[in-house]
């Protein structure tokens, strides 16, 4: 078999065509992933890429050349000669025994078996072959890179040639018209399979590794906003959650979530065998990741203040994180790797955050393949002293812009604070906390200045302000609120006028006393609620909480009060215990004092029951989390409650049940609350004041107002259409100052003065009507709340025409 190699002219040094080096080209070095035992021979013929062939015989620098096209270009490959000699063995199993030495013992000789043929089952009637190649030549490649020179060793051969090796010897063997018919090729069974030497961070690449960090940067900026958005943390504060407590508890929540992600990112991807986090010293690691997450959740902090509506920002920052790390692939890295880019350009980048983390990346990112580089051990202590890397500039960068971003957060959040903080100090100037007799002068001008300007006022709102000066001078304890010419003007935009939604109005609260404001839409209750919360600003005078001024002591006034919203403000992923757990300590409740106040919370506005405490909030009705929102404000006992309509979209049982824990819970200390509905201002309030206009129009319990405002009868009389006009008359002989409020398909309603009319005259006049009129029903009843508010409403209206 000696004539398996086809003989090569030594004095040939070129072919015409790929066809002639198909009969010579054996193997090449191309890697795995390149090429395969089957492919066909033009596959290869890369110029990055060395083929090589077989002789017996190979003098110095024997070469084939032959012309190759590659797209448009055209250029000659040269495919090398390897020396090959035939070695005889008696025994398969000898030959099998020196080819899979290098399983396990690693002998190089075995390495340099191209193949092995075993012919024991031929003859010149049979050909029946098995053939061995070698493919499993594991770290064979010898790459050697410098400025002169580069060597390889072949690591793959060709299946395909190795067989057609064999067969034209056999065939040359028989001789001339010899004829073979092949009935198949068998591969062997794979022992073993060459491993790719490419990292999987390499596959992945250093895009997904940033994205996968920087994910928790919009996720941090969307919960910072969602919470300004839903006025989260203004009812935080308003139930004594400081901004230095808010910012600190938000950051070392962000920092604990951020670790533990980190922690568990880099624990699973060195589990997974990931060199990025396998090869770098893990305590580099951990200062560096720990010094950028610091950083991130600062920057959020400071692109929160920027950002109203959480939908925008969850969208930017999404934005932003990907499109960071596509710059810093595509802008950052070339400009990187740019030797000839002077230092400074590349730190002035750093600057921006997510470049100086892809630079970080970058630098722990090990190369795609040892081919490229076999040295890399990546990141350790020495190597942050190495100016060529750059780490010490970042780490230095990043800390001082963590600083820089959290000092900028502070200053801007605290911005309208200040400014407000000024105002409110310059106004007090001229008036102070103690009542002094300078106070008292002042107010009684701003009384005069009132009293001529207000003379539609009524006596009784009149009084409240004389009690109101008395307060002030006296100083009662027994009250815990104070209004004193508190007025609020919203100023026009665009042209428009401006709106006066408070106007001079004094008013007084005793503890254990429940207050109620009513008024149609636009009468400044809401204006007035938020004054008093801190939510808004008075434009003039002020109110005192337990002998705070508003505009001096907001801060120390949250600790003391309870606010119930018109609108809930609740988280949807917390359920309602942990609402009540987490307000109740901001009250300072602690242990079993916590769970007591929680659990008789819960029972009073009945979510104890049924498992509903401890259902999410995302799953509670309208009425639920109203509920909700009125047992927040009453935990922690607070001395003075807030509660702007809390009784609406409740059914009439959820209604009594919260009236009854409103009616409980007032014993010490002061409820404000406002409503449209007249049943639930008679019987809650103590005390109950109508607004008309940003002006306290009337103010007295219940029966005071209806005795007053009210003091006449209500008749109601249904007939047969066309008996109206008799009615009438009938009603006009019982009072002719009698009033018809309305008149609808036969159904009458009139008022009556109470003075000179008796009910039993009434109702003998009725049943004689009866007898000539066709009534089908009627009624008396006394004046209602509703029928006073109307009454009082209308009034104003018609006097501020």
């Amino acid at each position: 078999m000696s004539n398996m190699l086809p003989k090569h002219d030594d004095e040939l040094k070129s072919a015409a065509d790929i066809s002639t080096i198909a009969d010579f080209a054996l193997g090449t070095d191309a890697m795995h992933f390149i090429s395969n035992g089957a492919e066909e021979l033009g596959s290869d013929f890369d110029h990055r890429n060395h083929i090589f062939f077989l002789q017996s015989n190979c003098t110095p620098n024997a070469t084939l050349s032959f012309p190759v096209q590659e797209g448009r270009s055209n250029f000659t490959k040269d495919a090398g000669c390897i020396k090959g000699l035939f070695l005889w063995r008696e025994d398969s199993s000898v030959i099998n025994s020196e080819s899979y030495r290098v399983y396990y013992k690693e002998d190089k000789q075995a390495n340099q078996i191209a193949s092995a043929y075993d012919l024991t089952s031929s003859n010149l009637n049979k050909f029946n072959l098995i053939v061995s190649y070698n493919s499993t030549y594991k770290g064979a490649t010898q790459l050697s890179l410098s400025l002169s020179s580069l060597s390889f060793s072949p690591i793959l051969l060709r299946v395909p040639r190795l067989l057609n090796l064999v067969s034209n010897a056999y065939l040359q063997l028989r001789g001339n018209g010899t004829k073979m018919q092949f009935e198949f090729i068998k591969d062997m069974p794979r022992v073993a399979q060459q491993e790719l030497p490419i990292d999987i961070s390499f596959l992945v690449g250093k895009l997904v590794f940033v994205w996968m960090i920087m994910l928790l940067f919009p996720v941090i900026l969307s919960n910072l906003v969602y919470e300004k958005e839903h006025k989260l943390r203004t009812i935080m504060k308003m139930h004594g959650l400081g901004d230095m407590a808010y910012w600190i508890i938000s950051y070392c929540y962000f920092l604990l979530l951020s670790l533990l992600y980190m922690l568990f990112l880099v624990f699973f991807g060195s589990l997974f065998g990931i060199k990025l986090f396998i090869l770098s010293d893990y305590r580099v690691q951990f200062v560096i990741y720990f010094t950028y997450i610091n950083l991130q959740i600062s920057f959020a902090f400071l692109m929160a203040t920027y950002f109203s509506k959480v939908g925008t920002a969850s969208v930017t920052g999404y934005l932003f994180t990907i499109g960071s790390a596509y710059l810093g692939e595509y802008l950052f890295r070339p400009i990187f790797e740019d030797m000839s880019m002077s230092r400074s350009w590349t730190t002035l980048m750093e600057f921006f955050p997510p470049f100086s983390f892809y630079c970080i990346i970058y630098e722990f990112s090990p190369p795609p393949s040892p081919l490229y580089r076999t040295d890399f051990s990546g990141i350790h202590w020495e190597d942050l002293s190495d100016h060529k890397n750059g780490m010490t500039d970042i780490l230095i960068i990043m800390a001082v812009e963590w600083a820089t971003f959290l000092l900028l957060t502070f200053f801007l959040d605290e911005f309208c604070t200040l400014r407000n903080r000024i105002r409110k100090i310059a106004s007090a100037c001229h008036s102070s906390t103690d009542w002094s007799s300078h106070t008292c002068q002042m107010q009684t001008i701003q009384l005069q200045e009132f009293v001529s300007s207000a003379e539609a006022d009524r006596t009784d709102a009149l009084r409240e302000r004389e009690i109101v000066e008395q307060l002030l001078q006296e100083s009662d304890s027994s009250y815990s609120v104070i209004c004193d010419n508190l007025k609020k003007v919203y100023h026009g935009k665009d042209g428009n006028a401006e709106k006066t939604a408070v106007t001079g109005l004094s008013l007084s609260m005793q503890r254990g006393q429940c207050f109620g404001i009513l008024g149609p839409n636009g009468a400044g209750k809401t204006s007035l609620i938020s004054m008093l919360t801190g939510f808004t600003k008075p434009t003039s005078g002020t109110a005192y909480i337990d002998g705070m001024d508003i505009r001096l002591d907001m801060n120390k006034i949250y600790t003391g009060i309870g606010v119930c919203p018109q609108f809930d403000l609740l988280w949807e992923t917390l359920t309602g215990r942990e609402h009540l757990m987490f307000y109740g300590r901001l009250k300072n409740l602690r242990g079993g004092a916590l769970d007591m106040a929680v659990e008789h919370s819960l029972k009073s506005v009945r979510l104890f029951d049924d498992g509903i405490a401890d259902k999410r909030v995302a799953k509670y009705s309208g009425g639920m989390k109203r509920r909700l929102s009125v047992a927040i404000s009453l935990i922690g006992d607070p001395k003075v409650v807030y509660m702007d309509e809390p009784s609406s979209g409740l059914d009439p049982a959820s209604r009594r049940a919260l009236w009854n824990a409103v009616m409980s819970a007032k014993e010490n200390r002061a409820i404000i609350l406002t409503t449209h509905s007249m049943e639930e201002a008679e019987a809650l309030c103590d005390r109950i004041g109508i607004m008309v206009n940003g002006s306290l129009q009337c103010i007295g319990n219940s029966k005071e107002l209806k005795a007053k405002y009210g003091g006449t009868y209500v008749l109601t009389i249904t007939t047969a259409a066309g008996e109206e006009e008799a009615v009438e008359q009938l009603v006009r002989s019982l009072c002719p100052a009698a009033n018809r409020v309305y008149r609808i398909s036969g159904t009458q309603k009139f008022e009556m003065a109470k003075q000179g009319l008796r009910i039993s005259e009434v109702f003998q006049a009725m049943e004689h009507a009866k007898s000539w009129l066709n009534i089908a029903a009627w009624g008396l009843s006394d004046a209602t709340l509703e029928d006073t508010f109307i009454k009082v409403a209308s009034e104003s209206d018609v006097s501020s025409v």
